[in-house]
Formats: structure tokens, C-alpha cells, sequence
């Protein structure tokens, strides 16, 4: 259902950034970042550009196509990827409709600002909605047609992201495959991606696996913490971390298919600062190791153990805490920022002279909060288990049709990829 927010800042509270910021690991990264904006306390985005500028990124993922945020950052070289929410997908896989919305969501603001992406919904195929799932690729060639006959097509690419509850193998690695009930659809999905040249993006939550079994995952492991690892006994490749382990069972899979050639990129991945008593894990210090970690490696540009030339193109999640995001209180602080712009833990940004303006926030076209598109940090994950069932999507989404029921020794829960076997 959609809903309209009017959100009002007392003048002390909206900040305008004038920020002298330095990157310590490195000035200039290969990062991205996800901007959410579920929340009524955050700054303008006139006020953002400086502070993602001050973290070293150079790409930003909306879970919309904000025209505020577009315009913010017009003349920045910022690139953006924009989205096509997931509520949406039934309109826009009519020609009429996706032209529409790329001419209004895209072409207006080419070429001030640097749009290279559209992503079309999002995690739409674990949602275990029938008519999101049969929308998704003819609103993916509706929104490619549209930017062909606008000239668009090589300058911006069409894709959408899905978590890794599309696995039904993912240990060892090299065993990654599709769930059984998703190949046909996954595989038109890799032939459109082959087609246009655009990358199969999976968000990848190594956190969600370690609060779900904090007994047998190895909380260094799922840190890129130093250990001893493990060693895919297929493969033979080692693994020192989770998240690359993630990433290859994901390109085991999409090879399976028949498409080793699709480039595999990184949409999503984190770890919240501070969770409810349940939610093993969710400290400033963890998310502080987790992202840190994250970020040398994006600066090294080095693949994973299957694919170590590959480019991950890694977008982290999430800029900001936001605070209206239902569920567990994990989903509300994965930010790296709180909503004045204070980094939530030292990650080594030197963020100096915050000022405040008198302005009033008045979102034009707010997010909606019912839009898992648009609210989700990864919704999926595969518990390796003695008898379990695959079931369906999270809190944040009743569709009210029932999970499939199969004998596959696997089942969702929430999050990201569990390789519970794996006590490295």
C-alpha cells in the first residue's frame, strides 16, 4: 500500500556537510554505497554528497529514483544505479509504462548526473509471489527496450538483485546451485544478462549466517578475521573468509547453468551495530572489523578464490541508520552514519566542520516502507540442516501462499548464506 511521509526537521537537526575528509586505507576506492531512506531524521540530500565523498565512494545504489537525490548530486560524477520497486513491475512490463518511467527517472537527468544502472525490483524471485516473479523479465526488456529506443543502451545497463535464498547447494562452494523451482526462470534471467552485457547481482550478508548459529560459525571467519579457514574439498580452493565462500557458491551455480561468462556483482553486504537480545553478533566493534575488513579487501581489487580477476563491484549497505524499517532492531542500524552524519563507529574518516542550516525536509517521493525493494538489507539465507524445508520470505512481506515443500535438506530463514558445516 503506498504511503506519503512528510518529514520536519528542527533547524538544529538538518546538517549541510562542509566536510575535509580523508580515506585511510585509501583516497579513492572502488566502492560503492547504498543510500536507503527509510527514516524521518535524515539530512537533506544536498547534505549528503559531501559526506559520501568523504568515505572515498564512487558509486551509490538508490532503492528508488529520488529526483532530489538526483539532483543533489548532478555535476558530482558520482555513479548511480536507480530502481524499479518491486510493486511496480506489473505496470512496467508494459512498453508503454517502462518508457515512461526511464524517460522521467532516467533520460531527465542524463547527463548531469551519471546514471549508469536500473535495477529492476529487488530479491523478486524469493518472495514467493507468482506475479512479481512472472513480471520481473519482461519488465527487465521492457526498461532495456526503452533505453534502446532512447539511445541509452550502452550508456545504461538493466539488471536486479536477488539474495542468496536462490541456492539450494552452497557448501562446498564448488557444488553452488540453483534452487530446482527457480532454474527455468534464472536461466532466462543469465541468457537476458548475456544478451545485454549486464551483471548478476546477489546481496551477500555473511552476519545473517553467524547470528543464526553463533555456536558453529566461526565469528572470525565471518569477520575476514585471520584463521585457519577452510578448503572447498571438491575444488581444493581456500577460503579464508565467508563472503568470498558466498560469492563462489553463487558462481558455481550460475556456471552449472551454462553461463560462466555472466560477470556476478555484490549489490548488498554489511553488518548492523547494535541488534536486539536475540541477535548474536549485531556490536559496533563487529560491524566496525566486518566493514573495515570489507573495504581493504575492495582496495586490494582482488577477486575471490574461484574468480580472483573479477571485479565484485561491492556496494555496502548502508550509508545511514534508518530508522522506520520494520523488524528486528538490527535493520535499523546497519548504517555507517548516523542521521547527523557522525560516523557510528571509526572506520578512519576524518569528517571535521559539521553546520547546520535552517531547513525543512519534504520528501517528494518518499519510500515506501511496505516496498521490500527499498527497506531490505538481504532477505534469505540457506541453513544446512538434517531435515529442513525450504519455507518462504520474512516479516517483512506476507504473500500468503504457502513455501514448497521438497526434500532437500535446506531451508530459509533470513539473511544471507549459512554454511553452518563451516567452523573455520
Amino acid at each position: 500500500m503506498a504511503t506519503s511521509f512528510f518529514f520536519f526537521f528542527s533547524p538544529l537537526l538538518l546538517l549541510l556537510f562542509s566536510i575535509s575528509a580523508s580515506f585511510l586505507f585509501t583516497p579513492a576506492l572502488p566502492l560503492g554505497i547504498n543510500y536507503g531512506q527509510i527514516a524521518d531524521n535524515l539530512p537533506h540530500p544536498d547534505a549528503v554528497v559531501p559526506l559520501v565523498n568523504s568515505i572515498g565512494a564512487t558509486r551509490v545504489k538508490l532503492y528508488d529514483a529520488d529526483p532530489r537525490v538526483l539532483k543533489a548530486f548532478a555535476g558530482t560524477g558520482f555513479q548511480f544505479i536507480v530502481s524499479v520497486a518491486n510493486e511496480n513491475l506489473p505496470l512496467i512490463r508494459d512498453p508503454k509504462q517502462a518508457l515512461a518511467w526511464v524517460k522521467s527517472n532516467v533520460y531527465s537527468h542524463l547527463p548531469s548526473t551519471n546514471i549508469t544502472c536500473i535495477a529492476v525490483g529487488n530479491e523478486v524471485l524469493t518472495l514467493n509471489n507468482s506475479l512479481l516473479s512472472s513480471s520481473l523479465l519482461p519488465a527487465m526488456e521492457t526498461v532495456h527496450s526503452a533505453l534502446v529506443s532512447l539511445n541509452l543502451d550502452k550508456q545504461v545497463i538493466v539488471t536486479t538483485a536477488h539474495n542468496l535464498a536462490i541456492l539450494e547447494v552452497s557448501y562446498p562452494p564448488s557444488a553452488g546451485a540453483f534452487r530446482r523451482d527457480l532454474i527455468q526462470r534464472i536461466s532466462c534471467l543469465l541468457e537476458f544478462h548475456r544478451k545485454v552485457g549486464s551483471p548478476f547481482l546477489i546481496n551477500a550478508y555473511p552476519y545473517f549466517a553467524y547470528n543464526a548459529n553463533p555456536k558453529q560459525v566461526s565469528l572470525d571467519f565471518a569477520l575476514f578475521e585471520p584463521g585457519p579457514g577452510m578448503v572447498d574439498p571438491v575444488s581444493g580452493l581456500h577460503y579464508d573468509n565467508m563472503f568470498h565462500a558466498q560469492i563462489d557458491a553463487a558462481h558455481s551455480a550460475i556456471e552449472k547453468l551454462g553461463y560462466k561468462n555472466v560477470c556476478l556483482q555484490i549489490s548488498e553486504t554489511g553488518w548492523p551495530s547494535k541488534g536486539d537480545a536475540n541477535e548474536a553478533g549485531a556490536s559496533p566493534e563487529n560491524a566496525r572489523r566486518y566493514n573495515g575488513n570489507l573495504i581493504k579487501l575492495i582496495a586490494e581489487k582482488k577477486g575471490t578464490p574461484m574468480r580472483p580477476k573479477s571485479d565484485l563491484n561491492v556496494y555496502v549497505f548502508a550509508l545511514f541508520n534508518e530508522n522506520q524499517k520494520p523488524g528486528p532492531s538490527s535493520e535499523r542500524n546497519f548504517g555507517l552514519f548516523k542521521p547527523d552524519g557522525t560516523p557510528v563507529y571509526n572506520l578512519g574518516f576524518n569528517i571535521t566542520s559539521l553546520m547546520t542550516t535552517n531547513s525543512t525536509y519534504t520528501p517528494s517521493a518518499p519510500p515506501l516502507v511496505t516496498d521490500s525493494s527499498s527497506s531490505s538489507s538481504s532477505n534469505g539465507y540457506l541453513s544446512i540442516t538434517d531435515n529442513a524445508v525450504r519455507g518462504g520470505d520474512t516479516d517483512r512481506r506476507k504473500t500468503g501462499e504457502s513455501p514448497p515443500q521438497n526434500k532437500v535438506k535446506f531451508k530459509l530463514i533470513r539473511g544471507a548464506l549459512l554454511l553452518s558445516r563451516w567452523r573455520a
